[in-house]
């Protein structure tokens, strides 16, 4: 059994959450100028986006449990398409943040119920494939900032581009939802759990690789500028080392993960992304600390897809509910380590705070062993 057009299902859900993402992203400048948005309350708004996520995990997890995540990952892939638009549309600082509100509550939805498909193919096969569908999240990321490039350069406003994002997006996802795994919900166990136990464990090990991944994308560039002398151009490439390093480890991670198992394989990712931090703290070229944020991206690669592969298996708890949980812990780290940094570095220095980011790598290293099958 290969599951092949089921697969090719997930890939594209995959795929098209981090093109929405991105495309976003990709076009803030152009709102902000719009709208006429200062940085401070540009930043206060985009906290709309993380309020939404965070309450729709648990929410999401429940649903699955009670209907099966194939409805829930139809409704919440089309509606993500749906809440795209409405960013360019806002006519004023208050519209922005609700419409940034729905659009991280279902992509939030989409997320956790692709995961949980995501584990059921795993079941079914019996063999690792979380590593090969984050890949394509990554990817979709990829493509996502390289359209909203080219659409900023030709001119085309964020409204035509959102929409003609969004439209072929849908197309695309109403092809894959036929081939959607059919989980039939569970009758038994908690609709929400708290973490605990292996679950805050695994839940600690994506809070970690959360932050990380964080630190990297709002500040690498930064530290490459700031502390490094770094040219604009030159310290920009620093997450683009970073998510090329993702997107290559994360395309062979499944196999990785079958040679050398999941529990060796965190460890490894852990120390080396804490050797990367080391590298680029310590480096005294732009260079050598592009080298590091290529290393940190290596060493996170796995971590979200094997702790979202273990979270699925835990015993006793339906896997959305398990994915719910850890994903919450995983997207707090992402969302509020980048202003933890910040603030630490207030007090201290912007190397100071990554090496404490570089302690936190050593953390999921110490946890791997939760990652047992």
């Amino acid at each position: 059994m290969s599951l092949l057009w089921p697969r090719v299902a997930i890939y594209l859900n995959f795929f098209v959450c981090g093109l929405l993402v991105a495309a976003w992203v990709s076009r803030i400048p152009a709102i902000k100028q719009a709208l006429g948005l200062g940085t401070g309350e540009l930043g206060l708004i985009l906290w709309a986006a993380p309020l939404g996520l965070v309450l729709a995990m648990p929410l999401t997890g429940s649903l699955i449990a009670r209907l099966g995540s194939r409805p829930v990952l139809a409704a919440a892939s089309l509606a993500s398409c749906l809440a795209l638009p409405p960013l360019a549309l806002a006519p004023s600082e208050g519209w922005l943040a609700l419409a940034l509100f729905a659009f991280g509550y279902v992509n939030a939805a989409m997320d956790v119920s692709m995961n949980a498909q995501a584990v059921e193919a795993e079941r079914r096969l019996a063999r690792p494939l979380m590593s090969g569908f984050h890949a394509f999240f990554s990817l979709g990321g990829v493509v996502g900032a390289a359209l909203g490039g080219a659409a900023a350069a030709l001119g085309l406003g964020p409204l035509p581009f959102f929409s003609l994002v969004a439209l072929f997006s849908a197309l695309g996802l109403l092809w894959g939802l036929r081939h959607l795994l059919e989980a039939p919900p569970s009758r038994q166990g908690p609709r929400f759990v708290w973490p605990r136990g292996v679950l805050l464990g695994l839940g600690i090990i994506a809070f970690c690789t959360g932050m990380g991944e964080g630190a990297v994308g709002d500040w690498g560039a930064v530290y490459m500028k700031q502390v490094l002398e770094a040219s604009e151009a030159v310290a920009a490439l620093a997450f683009s080392a970073f998510s090329l390093a993702m997107v290559v480890g994360r395309l062979s991670g499944d196999a990785l993960v079958q040679r050398l198992g999941p529990v060796f394989l965190a460890r490894c990712g852990g120390g080396l992304a804490a050797l990367g931090f080391g590298v680029v703290l310590l480096a005294n070229r732009p260079g050598l600390a592009l080298l590091g944020f290529g290393l940190v991206g290596l060493g996170y690669c796995t971590l979200f897809p094997l702790a979202f592969s273990a979270a699925g298996r835990v015993p006793g708890v339906e896997p959305g509910v398990a994915l719910a949980a850890v994903a919450t812990l995983g997207y707090l780290g992402f969302l509020t380590g980048p202003p933890l940094i910040g603030l630490v570095a207030e007090f201290t220095s912007l190397r100071f705070s990554l090496s404490l980011v570089a302690g936190l790598a050593l953390v999921i290293v110490a946890l791997a062993g939760l990652l047992r099958r």
